[in-house]
């Protein structure tokens, strides 16, 4: 892997601009969620550049049909695509995957933990829980945590999270909505921050053995993640930000296209230094500021909030996981 400075890349940076002269033959990467989205484009980046890559799905046929590409390029350049079943939202599943990939006993040098949902309507996974916050971050989890013996001294984890974190701090006290009013993307942002704080706790779990953690906003883009949103809800909200930055002298917001948006978690995958994003949260390709939590700040401007990094709050959401999946790491 080529180290490169946060400063060569930025929001409109592409998985070829950051992978360019970069070299992964040797390297074995598995990233969760390749049937849609920048799942297929992380997948079909790394297979490109000559990784083996282990694709995670629910629905296989899918995943196999949105794959073609990736298994072509990896194959043209030296790397290689596998699919595995994976339905993060039935624990059961989690664990099955989890015990197909530790029989096979094969290491990774990085673990990409890509897949999730977005805004969905009350409901609940296999298990019980809340399915925002069950399927973004209770599934990777318990995964993350069984196949962790698997990832290479010198390997990563890498979290796609959002700047929907803003939305909400974790809710420990009632994590599937039993008190709250349920509000779609409040649900959404607990579950962001928690994929944050489970990076955060991972790399302080971890770093003593040379395997570092981190989390990733990709941007706004449209993919199939926006499946429950309404399309004049979407416009609403593109005009809201627009108006916010007008006054800021800014350009109207634009949509990232889906080798942008994956960009950033290549970059913090297997170019960026790791120690430079190693427990940190990044976006555009470099390392995310703490914006303090009193500070007003627009949905197209970049930051992470304080509570997200809080290594309080990440070891406390690993005990609460723990309890919930009953299942101790």
């Amino acid at each position: 892997m080529r180290k490169k400075t946060a400063e060569v890349f930025g929001a409109t940076s592409t998985t070829e601009d950051v992978l360019a002269g970069v070299n992964l033959r040797g390297k074995r990467i598995f990233v969760t969620g390749v049937s849609a989205g920048i799942g297929v484009e992380t997948a079909r980046s790394l297979a490109a550049h000559g990784a083996q890559v282990v694709g995670a799905a629910r629905n296989l046929a899918k995943a196999k049909t949105a794959t073609a590409q990736v298994l072509k390029e990896g194959t043209f350049n030296v790397g290689s695509f596998e699919l595995i079943e994976l339905d993060l939202a039935d624990l059961k599943s989690v664990r099955r995957c989890a015990d197909a990939l530790l029989a096979k006993g094969e290491p990774f040098d990085v673990v990409i933990a890509n897949a999730g949902v977005m805004a969905t309507p009350l409901g609940h996974t296999a298990d019980g829980f809340e399915t925002q916050f069950g399927t973004n971050h209770l599934g990777h989890f318990v995964l993350v945590n069984r196949i962790a013996p698997l990832i290479r001294k010198g390997g990563r984890l890498i979290n796609l999270a959002s700047a929907g974190h803003r939305f909400s701090n974790v809710d420990l006290e009632d994590p599937n909505f039993v008190r709250t009013p349920y509000e779609p993307f409040v649900a959404y942002g607990r579950s962001k921050t928690a994929n944050i704080l489970f990076a955060v706790a991972f790399d302080r779990h971890h770093r003593g053995n040379g395997i570092r953690a981190a989390a990733v906003h990709p941007g706004g883009i449209q993919t199939e993640l926006d499946r429950h949103l309404d399309p004049v809800h979407i416009q609403k909200m593109i005009e809201q930000m627009n108006k916010q930055l007008a006054p800021e002298g800014k350009a109207p917001f634009q949509l990232k296209t889906i080798p942008q948006g994956a960009a950033t978690s290549v970059w913090a995958a297997v170019v960026a230094p790791a120690d430079e994003v190693g427990g940190q949260y990044c976006e555009n390709c470099h390392v995310g500021k703490i914006v303090p939590d009193e500070v007003t700040i627009t949905a197209v401007s970049e930051g992470v909030r304080s509570y997200a990094l809080d290594p309080k709050n990440a070891e406390a959401l690993w005990k609460k996981s723990e309890e919930m999946v009953r299942e101790s790491f």
